[in-house]
This record gives structure tokens, sequence and C-alpha cells, in this order.
């Protein structure tokens, strides 16, 4: 039996702060039904810096695989601020990636794997999602990824 997400967090050594705030005029999460929209969130800063540059260039996708699991984290950590509890979630639906790229750069999945390993050692089967990836020539602040979310939950 797979045990409750915020258990494995807690195995996994992964402590969840409050999500990061919007960037703009727009929500963290909107709910429609049994859905939870997560906007866009990119990897956590470093020592007080956020990463700023493009896989393929600045970055590997060896770090492109350690920003998506950052970014990722904050993901989960809407998450939970919307819900409560990441024993809410009856599964993950879609997770998106954008990536700040070299136009050579071709390694788009290995880098999403970084999430999408991450939301399995979590949810389990309920965190095998679909999802898509893209190569984007900037993105906000010169951060070298964003990923944004559906998630289905519980009924309440």
């Amino acid at each position: 039996m797979m045990q409750r997400p915020e258990q494995r967090l807690v195995e996994l050594g992964i402590e969840l702060h409050a999500s990061t705030a919007p960037a703009g005029n727009y929500a963290a999460a909107v709910r429609s039904g049994n859905l939870l929209f997560l906007s866009g969130k990119a990897p956590a800063a470093v020592d007080g810096v956020r990463p700023r540059g493009r896989l393929g260039k600045e970055y590997s996708s060896d770090d492109g695989f350690r920003f998506a699991r950052s970014a990722c984290v904050d993901l989960l950590a809407a998450i939970k601020d919307h819900l409560g509890s990441l024993d809410r979630v009856a599964r993950i639906v879609e997770l998106h990636g954008s990536l700040n790229t070299t136009p050579e750069f071709e390694d788009h999945a290995r880098v999403l794997d970084g999430a999408s390993d991450l939301l399995v050692a979590v949810f389990g089967p309920a965190g095998k999602h679909a999802r898509s990836v893209i190569g984007v020539a900037s993105l906000r602040n010169g951060v070298p990824l964003t990923l944004k979310a559906t998630i289905e939950c519980t009924a309440d």
C-alpha cells in the first residue's frame, strides 16, 4: 500500500515552505470543480540568488533536472497552500514545462524528469501524469525553466 503523500515528503527529506507569490496580477492556483490549475513556478533561489540563464549554455541537462525538481517542490507547496494537505490530491493530471534553451538544446525530456520523478515518488501511481515540454527563447527574469500543472483533487 502506498504511503500518504505527506508521509512520503518526510521520508524524502523534503520540507515544504509557503509557496512563492505570483509575479503579477494572477492567482497561484485556481480550482474549478475537482481540478486545481497551478500557475508557473521557477526553481528556488540558491543562497538568495535565483538561477538565470539558458539550458545548453549556462546550464547542463543535469542542472536542468535539479531545477525542475526544485520548481516542482514549489508546485507541491502551492498545492498544499491551496488544499491544506497533499493527501487531498487524487492524481496529478498534467505537467507542463517551458525551458529557456539554446536553439541546439535537445534534452528537454531529461530535464522535466526532475519534476516527474518527484511527483511519482510522492504520489505513487497517482503521480504518473501526462506532460509536455517546450524550449523557448526567454522566460521571465531569465529563469532557466518554469513548470505548471493540473491536479485532480478529492471531493470536499
